[in-house]
């Protein structure tokens, strides 16, 4: 099947499940939406965050996407059920339940995690990890500063280094035998991460939710093959060249063509801005 993976998250922070798509799912399409105007996602109202996810949905769906990856903790925290009652047909994953059967499999007995303070406040991690296992311990660490940092370039800074550190620690001094990184921006953050995490397992989501991204497309023998035709598209509801320029560095090859698109009077309604508005080039391959 020749449609595109639809990956959506407030900023670059999804590019870490874009990458394992690529690395894992080479021969898929990807349509990327980062939605810079509304970025960071964390601190706003529950309420907010769904009609956001749930219009780059809609977004996504009208783009021709076969499955949907909410590569954003706060949308996989409250908007996937909804989205899944609206769009039956089509495969849609979230993050925190990838992460917390990947944190459980270790067989850490205590678990920390690293999320936004909206996040956080969901307890969707704990309530995730104790269906797996009820005798697990879990500890949610909220990291209001981490986004901010990614999105400004600032991830391999003294100042980085200071913020994960305020976080990390206390976490590691309660016990926590692995650290799941509860938003998908903080894997950019990886190495300040794993220096404050002393012996504790790192948990980046990404992979094991694009192993079950691979799993569903399998069953449903929508895989594309080696003679599909390759076209990944980036869209960003705000600013461009920032994250067309950061993007690419995380990503690990050039973003030449970020489309703008605007959100209608309706918030749950996006539309495509005029070419004017949209930065020259395109990634392929």
């Amino acid at each position: 099947m020749t449609g595109p993976i639809g990956v959506f998250d407030s900023g670059l922070g999804g590019l870490t499940v874009a990458r394992q798509i690529m690395r894992l799912l080479p021969n898929e399409t990807i349509i990327y939406f980062a939605d810079t105007a509304h970025v960071p996602y964390g601190e706003r109202r529950l309420a907010q965050i769904e009609e956001f996810a749930l219009g780059i949905t809609r977004f996504l769906v009208g783009q021709g996407a076969k499955a949907i990856v909410m590569a954003c903790n706060m949308s996989s925290a409250v908007a996937l059920e909804p989205a899944r009652e609206a769009y039956a047909g089509i495969p849609i994953l979230g993050v925190i339940e990838p992460g917390s059967r990947a944190a459980v499999a270790t067989g850490c007995r205590a678990i920390g995690v690293l999320a936004t303070t909206g996040t956080v406040g969901s307890r969707a991690y704990t309530r995730a990890i104790q269906r797996l296992d009820p005798q697990v311990q879990v500890w949610e660490q909220a990291c209001p500063a981490f986004v901010p940092l990614v999105e400004a370039g600032l991830a391999d800074t003294e100042e980085a280094d200071v913020a994960v550190r305020e976080c990390v620690e206390p976490l590691v001094a309660l016990g926590a035998q692995a650290l799941i990184l509860g938003c998908t921006h903080y894997p950019f953050l990886g190495r300040a991460i794993s220096r404050a995490a002393r012996d504790a397992h790192v948990i980046d989501p990404a992979e094991e939710t694009v192993r079950q991204l691979q799993k569903l497309l399998a069953e449903r023998r929508t895989l594309a093959g080696p003679e599909t035709p390759r076209e990944h598209r980036f869209f960003a509801s705000g600013e461009t060249e920032v994250f067309s320029r950061l993007g690419g560095s995380f990503l690990g090859r050039e973003i030449s063509r970020v489309e703008r698109a605007a959100w209608g009077r309706d918030v749950v309604q996006l539309k495509s801005a005029e070419l004017s508005d949209r930065v020259p080039g395109r990634v392929s391959g």
